[in-house]
């Protein structure tokens, strides 16, 4: 069932539990310019208050490009002032502040913006037949959106740097193999996989993925030892909740747990 909404992102709820974001500009590889991103990014904190959806899955539409890049006509009048005032790439940053699980379906094209937009989800899965990379040097600028952060905390410096300088695009395979994508699949199966993934994500007890998320999250900021106490709050924290009780009674009993995310 696709809701009503506008022509730059439609959200569809193919199965129960999970959500389907579309960005929706198939003419041009779904590039990134700002109104798509504000549009994406009040769908995505939309459904991130609704208690029926409990994973999200980030795709693109059409079969070439999840999302080829930034919209450079609308780049090239920028300036740092309307930049600053506007704060258009603070977008990215709040999209990583979404409680429920993200995940990245990508087919063909996730340059620049794309790319970035890629890695602000939890989990990517990669068609055979994508393409990763972050292009900006060719263009006399840099990563603005994340990707000189982001990308090397992904898969180390010497990689981040060498693919950041040349602006060298990378294979799904190559992506994998660097830590940069979970999986990679038959092009064709792509939003399959991921919307399978989202579901089994979507089965889990919600408060419990949601505090996971965000331990596992705390991982790339934090230093060890404050990342294992605020991960010992989270677990301890998750024994006040109705689901802890619901799930180890569930495995003692030997039934399936019923969650209610309470």
């Amino acid at each position: 069932m696709t809701e009503p909404a506008d022509d730059l992102v439609l959200v569809e709820r193919p199965v129960e539990g999970v959500a389907v974001a579309i960005l929706n500009r198939p003419r041009v590889l779904n590039a990134i310019n700002f109104a798509l991103m504000a549009e994406l990014l009040a769908a995505l904190e939309s459904l991130d208050q609704d208690p029926s959806v409990r994973a999200i899955v980030l795709r693109g539409s059409g079969e070439r490009a999840f999302a080829a890049g930034a919209d450079i006509r609308e780049m090239s009048g920028a300036t740092p002032v309307s930049l600053f005032r506007d704060n258009p790439f603070g977008r990215w940053d709040a999209i990583r502040r979404i409680r429920k699980p993200i995940i990245a379906a990508v087919r063909g094209f996730a340059l620049g913006g794309g790319c970035e937009l890629a890695m602000t989800c939890d989990i990517i899965v990669a068609g055979d037949d994508a393409q990763f990379g972050q292009p900006e040097i060719k263009l006399g600028i840099i990563p603005g959106a994340g990707g000189t952060q982001r990308l090397t905390r992904a898969i180390g410096k010497a990689r981040a740097m060498e693919l950041i300088l040349t602006g060298r695009s990378i294979s799904a395979r190559e992506a994998e193999m660097m830590g940069l994508v979970s999986s990679v699949v038959p092009s064709a199966e792509t939003f399959a996989a991921a919307l399978d993934l989202a579901a089994r994500v979507a089965s889990m007890p919600p408060l419990a993925v949601m505090a996971a998320k965000e331990a596992v999250d705390r991982a790339h900021e934090l230093a060890l030892t404050a990342g294992l106490e605020f991960e010992r709050r989270e677990f301890y924290g998750l024994f006040a909740s109705a689901d802890q009780k619901e799930g180890m009674a569930a495995f003692i009993e030997k039934r399936r747990p019923d969650w209610t995310g309470e």
